[in-house]
């Protein structure tokens, strides 16, 4: 396991924290023009990741799920179509490459798509180390400027053993965290549907009966796990709740899609703030709330297969909001509102499951006092450059970029895998840009 270096002497030129996707695409875009943590390298660049192990969605990789997104847009195609990080070329050392052709899509599993980012992810291990949590970080002032950042990071096995990094940049992608409902509380018998796999598993272990189990939500991750717990609970009821008549079909006409076009950006980017909403409102339905049509039209055929056959374990209670949970030791006392009447229904269910979706972590988890030196608009939103480099207080020479938080400066696709490639040449071409000015002084 790579261990990066640290000490007072020991100053990063960038470090990123959280090595997911975009951080990934940032560290192979690093690494092709030369970084590396060594001192000496054209750009000395680490990242820190909380993980033992690479991983990304893990509670989620059900074994027939499909990729959303075009596989050309993976970690580097869409910025380098040469690179030998692409999903074609993993496809070729794996042996695979001529069976995926004859596939005739452009949309691989999950499960292989994951295994891609891991064999790119072993490519670059020099570049990050594990088991690293960032816990804080700390301005470092010299003659009057913020030059550095000391990063504070701990082994999450070994909290009691802090590591302090220097850096001149940092990269924050730390991805996004669960949404709950207000006041809702995960247990061994409620889960976020990001637990999905590993909280089946055990399930089924224990060997306990399920009955029935309720889901809320009406976007992709509610439909895929009310798909996947229909199939793998043979015996149990599946209720589907959400405040919809039905869910709504994805919309990824071509034309829609250009809304996540690296061109997109530069448009979004420069627009007015109640163009931006406009786009954003517009446009919610290529990525929120929405579900794959092949994967609507699925359910509704079992829905009606069921009724045919006068066993119906699939429900679906629409136009429905939960109002109260009741946990106890052995099940879950859900109250369903039906709410063009207000009638209520109590269910008793052996699983509940938030299929709720998620929110980007918020930067003062991470940086601290960091924090109050990034400047912020009239919405008291973080002001972000094009160049993803957050806008700080004039006296701060240190530099701070962001990776999927600024949906409000970037648009749609900056939480997404669409832009990553891209986004990650222009962090990295910043950042080199940078570094050779500051090289010759030094």
């Amino acid at each position: 396991m790579t261990t990066l270096q640290s000490g007072p002497d020991s100053v990063y030129d960038v470090l990123g924290i959280g090595f997911g996707p975009a951080n990934l695409a940032l560290a192979i875009a690093l690494h092709e023009r030369g970084a590396a943590p060594d001192r000496g390298a054209a750009l000395r660049a680490g990242f820190l990741e909380r993980q033992p192990r690479f991983g990304w969605h893990r509670g989620m990789l059900i074994d027939d799920a499909t990729m959303q997104v075009s596989f050309l847009k993976d970690l580097v195609t869409m910025r380098d179509p040469t690179s030998d990080f692409s999903f074609l070329c993993y496809l070729r050392e794996r042996g695979r490459l001529v069976d995926f052709l004859n596939q005739k899509t452009l949309f691989p599993l999950r499960v292989e798509f994951h295994d891609y980012l891991e064999w790119a992810a072993a490519r670059v291990g020099h570049l990050v180390e594990y088991a690293a949590e960032a816990v804080s970080v700390r301005p470092v002032t010299e003659d009057g400027e913020v030059r550095y950042f000391d990063v504070v990071s701990r082994d999450p096995a070994a909290p009691g053993r802090p590591t302090v990094r220097r850096t001149r940049a940092l990269c924050l992608a730390t991805g996004l965290e669960p949404r709950l409902p207000p006041g809702a509380v995960l247990s061994d018998l409620v889960w976020h549907s990001s637990e999905l796999l590993p909280k089946v598993e055990r399930l089924t272990r224990s060997g306990r009966p399920v009955r029935r189990a309720v889901v809320l939500g009406a976007g992709q991750s509610a439909a895929e796990t009310v798909d996947y717990l229909h199939r793998t609970l043979p015996d149990a009821e599946i209720c589907s709740v959400f405040a919809k008549y039905g869910y709504t079909p994805a919309d990824d006409s071509p034309f829609a899609n250009r809304i996540f076009d690296p061109e997109a950006v530069d448009l979004f980017y420069g627009a007015p703030a109640e163009v931006k909403q406009s786009l954003f409102d517009y446009h919610r339905s290529t990525n929120y709330s929405v579900v794959d049509m092949d994967l609507i039209e699925s359910l509704s055929r079992t829905m009606y297969q069921e009724r045919v056959q006068g066993r119906q374990r699939l429900r679906m209670l629409n136009v429905s909001r939960i109002r109260e949970v009741e946990a106890g030791d052995r099940d879950v006392r859900v109250t369903v509102e039906f709410l063009p009447t207000g009638a209520r229904e109590q269910l008793t269910a052996d699983v509940l499951v938030y299929a709720t979706g998620y929110r980007p972590q918020s930067i003062g988890d991470h940086l601290g006092e960091v924090a109050k030196l990034c400047l912020r608009d009239d919405e008291d939103a973080l002001r972000v450059g094009r160049d993803h480099r957050v806008e700080t207080a004039s006296n701060v020479t240190a530099g701070l970029y962001l990776q999927g938080a600024t949906e409000h400066t970037h648009g749609l696709a900056s939480t997404l895998l669409s832009t990553t490639a891209v986004r990650a040449g222009e962090i990295s071409s910043d950042l080199f840009a940078r570094h050779s000015a500051r090289v010759p002084r030094e």
